[in-house]
């Protein structure tokens, strides 16, 4: 099966080569597009450990989206990973690149809101948000990849935009499980996990883009701040289906779980700027879960807290088509464990054909590390090239 994916996808990006195709009647418009992206990546380990399995050449991407329109009333979208579906086939779904990545219809018909009905990324977190192939990073930060909430989910999304899109508002109910959603299983608490977005920017509207190619000669601001809740108490002796609490337990918790992100950008001429605060609150059911660590209700109060921030600068070397971009970020996975994790990463793009084509580079280094997620590398390089058809 895996083999016969990977040949589609072959067959694919060639295909895509050629560029966008639209077809339209006049009131129905489908464009169809694609991307694939490769890279290579080499680790630095430790010296206690000698597992060099992600020494590797891999293909991150090669993507199909189709894109509908009717009448100005009507939109959906339908956006296939056939690399990730591949790499996906062992029955577990990487949240950062799952299989299928969008599959929704959206109404436009009515004054006060948008209604988007489907499978997609859900309203929360600009960094989350922004399109892969508009960012100068082969990898997200740590916080937002996917391991920590869930970046995509089947639900409702009620969506608006006032001021020429300077203030954007978005409110949703989901499944709360995630990509986990599209095994069509259901969790036993029966209760669904609701978020919200509220972003307003000036003197204009703001893309989802990290990188300010336009070369902004007003200096421009945003500010956003988005929110989420899920009451997910388990009834006694049931669980949630597999691979939905995610890498760390947290996605979806036995229990209610609050989180929050604040997040500010600004952009001028060659620089962007993005700040994000993350935090989540978890109150466990049981007093034995394993976010508490073993530890008794006097020192946990009931409750763990998760968080940490993301700092990032871009700048634009028009002449030299290039991007130069520094990520620092700071993860407290559990406040209940002792230690911080810290990461730097630095990276390089290359427009060969503005964001259609680009080389890019990122290099990673662990600069500390949390006791409950010790890590087996300190630094790694990544280096590939990515190309949207269009």
């Amino acid at each position: 099966m895996k083999n016969i994916i990977y040949l589609i996808s072959l067959v694919l990006v060639g295909f895509w080569s050629h560029a966008q195709v639209t077809i339209t009647n006049g009131n129905h418009m489908i464009e169809i597009s694609g991307s694939a992206s490769a890279y290579y990546n080499h680790r630095i380990l430790k010296e206690s450990s000698n597992n060099h399995n992600k020494d590797r050449f891999k293909l991150r991407d090669a993507q199909l989206k189709i894109e509908g329109r009717i009448k100005d009333i009507w939109a959906y979208e339908l956006q296939v990973d056939f690399a990730d579906i591949a790499a996906n086939d062992t029955g577990e779904i990487d949240p950062e690149n799952p299989g299928l990545m969008d599959a929704y219809v959206e109404y436009k018909g009515l004054d006060w809101f948008d209604v988007k009905v489907g499978y997609s990324k859900v309203p929360y977190s600009r960094s989350s948000m922004t399109p892969f192939g508009f960012t100068t990073y082969w990898q997200r930060a740590e916080m937002v990849r996917g391991s920590m909430f869930n970046r995509r989910d089947v639900g409702v999304t009620l969506s608006k935009g006032f001021w020429k899109q300077r203030v954007n508002i978005a409110a949703g109910v989901y499944t709360g499980l995630g990509e986990i959603s599209l095994n069509g299983d259901n969790d036993a608490s029966g209760n669904p996990e609701f978020i919200g977005r509220a972003e307003v920017a000036y003197p204009s509207r703001f893309r989802h883009r990290e990188i300010d190619d336009r070369h902004t000669p007003v200096p421009m601001f945003s500010m956003g701040v988005n929110g989420r809740y899920a009451n997910k108490k388990l009834p006694e002796g049931r669980a949630f289906p597999e691979g939905a609490q995610g890498e760390y337990g947290m996605k979806v918790v036995d229990g209610t779980k609050y989180a929050y992100v604040f997040e500010v950008d600004f952009k001028y001429w060659v620089f962007w700027v993005l700040f994000e605060i993350h935090n989540i609150k978890g109150q466990q059911q049981k007093q034995h879960d394993p976010l508490y660590l073993g530890l008794p209700l006097q020192q946990t109060q009931g409750y763990f807290q998760s968080g940490g921030y993301v700092a990032q600068l871009n700048y634009f070397i028009k002449d030299y088509k290039t991007i130069v971009s520094a990520r620092f970020e700071e993860l407290d996975l559990n406040d209940l464990a002792s230690g911080k994790s810290q990461r730097f990463s630095p990276a390089l793009a290359y427009q060969i054909n503005g964001f259609d084509a680009m080389i890019k580079f990122q290099y990673f280094n662990i600069l500390k590390e949390e006791s409950i997620d010790p890590i087996r590398w300190k630094e790694q390089f990544r280096i590939g090239l990515q190309l949207k058809f269009k």
